[in-house]
C-alpha cells in the first residue's frame, strides 16, 4: 500500500496524509463504543483533492469511510479495525462559497460546521434554522448523509427539506454538479434525495446548496410543566391551532431526564421538574411585532393552564434566559454520559400514538428488568423520542449494556413496529442498527436499497458494513 500511500500524499499534501501518531480523533466514534484502525486519514482541501483521493483508492481497491465532524451516534462514519480503510475526513473543506440573498439560499462545503452556517446567514440578515446539540462540531455534510433532525424540525424539517442542492463525488471519482439552488427541477429522478442519509454508502457529498429564510421579529421561549405524554400531546394541538407556523420548537423531557442534568450539572437551573412527570419546551418565532407575539403566546399559556394540560409555565423574558433554557435540555445528553454507559434509541411514533407507546414499553421494560431507569426525552412535535434506557440505580452500567443492549434493543423496537414507527428517526444506521434494519425494513424495501447500491457503488468500496448488508 506504499504505492497508495504516495498517491495520496500527492494528491492533498504530505501533511494531510495521517498515517501514524494518535489518530483517535478520526478512529474513535463520538460515543466510544467502538475505535477502529486506518490505513490513512486523508485531509483534502477541495473536491478536486477529494476526486484525486477516491481514484487512487479506486485503483487499488480500498475502501473508503468519508468523514465530517465525527459526532455520529451509530459507529457510522469511523474505520473498521482492518486498518486497510481510507478514511476522508472533509474538515478542511469549510467554505462559505455564497450566499445569494434573492434567491435565500446558502452554497457552502461539506465541511462547513453547522454553527459557521448558523452564524453565516445571520451575518446577511437571514436565518439557517437547522440546530442541533452538537452544532458547533458537526458539518453540513454529516448532517446531509444522516438526514439530522434537530430542534426545529417541527416547521423547517429535517435537513433534507432545507437542502436545494449538492455536488457529489462518486465511487468512480466523478463529480455530480446539483448545486442548481432550483426550488423547482423535474427533470427525471431526484439524485439529490439518494444521497441524503445515505451515511456515505453512494457517494462523498462535498457541498451543498441551503435554504435560508427571513430572520424573525418576534421569538419567545417557555418552559412548561405538564402532569403526562398525554397532556403533552394535547399541549401541542393547542399550540398547533394558536400559533400556526410561529409554532418552531416543541420538546418534551421526562422528570428522571430532567433529574440527571440536576444531578450532574449543579450550576444549571432546571425548572420545575421535580413536582411533574414531564416538562415542556416550547419556542415560537413570528414575524409580528415582539408585543403581539408575546399576547399570542400567553394566551395560549393561559388556555393550556385553564384546560389542565399545563400545571404550571415559564417564559423566558431575555435572549440569555431563553439560551439558559436551551442549554438544560441540550444538556440531556451528556448527563446521561455521566450517570454512565446506557442504551441509546432514536425512534419516532405518530404524534398521537406516543402516550399508548410510551405506557406499554415501560411496562414491557419493567417487567424485565426490574429498577430499569428510562431517560425519555425528544422532539415531540415531530414524533422523535430518545427513549433511552439506564441502568437500575447502583447498577454496573457496562455489565448492563453487555448483558441487556441486544434484549433491550428487541424488545423496544419490536414494539416500535407495533406501533407503525421507525427504529431511526434522525440518528441513522450505521453499523450499530444493520440487523435490525435487516429485521424490521421490509424485503421489498431492502432489495430496492441493494439495487441502487450496486449501481452507484458496485465494488461496494463506500463506507462498507454500514447502513446495508451486501
Amino acid at each position: 500500500m506504499s504505492g497508495l500511500i504516495e498517491q495520496l500524499r500527492a494528491a492533498v499534501g504530505a501533511a494531510n496524509v495521517l498515517t501514524e501518531g494518535d489518530l483517535g480523533a478520526w478512529e474513535q466514534d463520538w460515543r466510544q463504543r467502538f475505535r477502529g484502525k486506518a490505513l490513512a486519514v486523508v485531509r483534502p482541501a477541495s473536491t478536486r483533492e477529494v476526486v484525486a483521493v477516491v481514484q487512487a483508492c479506486a485503483v487499488t481497491g480500498t475502501t473508503i469511510v468519508p468523514q465530517g465532524g465525527n459526532t455520529g451516534l451509530v459507529v457510522g462514519s469511523v474505520p473498521d479495525a482492518s486498518g486497510t480503510q481510507v478514511v476522508i475526513s472533509l474538515q478542511r473543506m469549510s467554505r462559505v462559497r455564497q450566499i445569494d440573498p434573492d434567491n435565500l439560499t446558502m452554497t457552502v462545503d461539506a465541511g462547513c460546521v453547522l454553527q459557521t452556517l448558523q452564524e453565516a446567514a445571520e451575518q446577511a440578515g437571514l436565518l439557517f434554522p437547522l440546530s442541533l446539540a452538537a452544532e458547533g462540531s458537526c458539518t453540513i455534510g454529516g448532517n446531509l448523509a444522516t438526514n439530522a433532525g434537530g430542534t426545529q424540525v417541527v416547521r423547517f424539517g429535517n435537513t433534507r427539506e432545507l437542502c436545494l442542492g449538492l455536488e457529489v463525488v462518486t465511487a468512480e471519482g466523478n463529480v455530480w454538479d446539483g448545486l442548481s439552488g432550483l426550488r423547482k427541477d423535474n427533470t427525471g429522478y431526484d439524485l439529490r434525495n439518494l444521497f441524503i442519509g445515505s451515511e456515505g454508502t453512494l457517494g462523498i457529498i462535498t457541498a451543498a446548496t441551503m435554504k435560508l429564510y427571513p430572520l424573525p421579529a418576534a421569538r419567545l421561549t417557555a418552559w412548561a410543566a405538564v402532569p403526562s405524554l398525554d397532556a403533552a400531546v394535547a399541549l401541542l394541538g393547542l399550540a398547533h391551532r394558536r400559533l400556526g407556523a410561529g409554532l418552531t420548537g416543541f420538546e418534551v423531557m421526562g422528570q428522571f431526564a430532567l433529574s440527571l442534568v440536576a444531578k450532574h450539572f449543579t450550576q444549571l437551573r432546571v425548572p420545575l421538574y421535580q413536582d411533574t412527570a414531564y416538562c415542556v419546551l416550547l419556542e415560537n418565532s413570528d414575524h409580528e411585532s415582539q408585543e403581539h407575539a408575546r399576547a399570542r403566546f400567553e394566551s395560549l399559556l393561559e388556555a393550556a393552564l385553564e384546560d389542565g394540560c399545563v400545571t404550571d409555565a415559564v417564559v423566558a423574558e431575555t435572549i440569555a434566559q431563553a439560551r439558559e433554557l436551551w442549554h438544560v435540555r441540550e444538556s440531556i445528553p451528556l448527563a446521561q454520559l455521566q450517570e454512565g454507559l446506557n442504551i441509546k434509541h432514536d425512534i419516532s411514533v405518530a404524534v398521537s400514538r406516543i402516550p399508548e407507546f410510551c405506557r406499554v414499553t415501560d411496562a414491557l421494560l419493567a417487567r424485565h428488568i426490574p429498577g430499569v431507569r428510562l431517560v425519555n426525552f425528544g422532539h415531540l412535535g415531530d414524533g422523535n423520542l430518545h427513549y433511552n434506557v439506564q441502568a437500575p440505580a447502583g447498577g454496573d452500567a457496562a455489565a448492563f449494556l453487555l448483558e441487556w443492549e441486544q434484549q433491550v434493543n428487541t424488545l423496544v423496537f419490536d414494539s416500535v413496529q407495533h406501533f407503525g414507527g421507525s427504529i431511526s428517526a434522525e440518528h441513522g444506521i450505521g453499523s450499530l442498527k444493520l440487523d435490525q434494519l435487516e429485521h424490521h425494513k421490509s424485503p421489498v424495501a431492502l432489495a430496492l436499497m441493494r439495487s441502487i447500491k450496486g449501481a452507484l457503488d458496485p465494488d461496494n468500496r463506500m463506507n462498507p458494513g454500514r447502513v446495508l448488508r451486501i
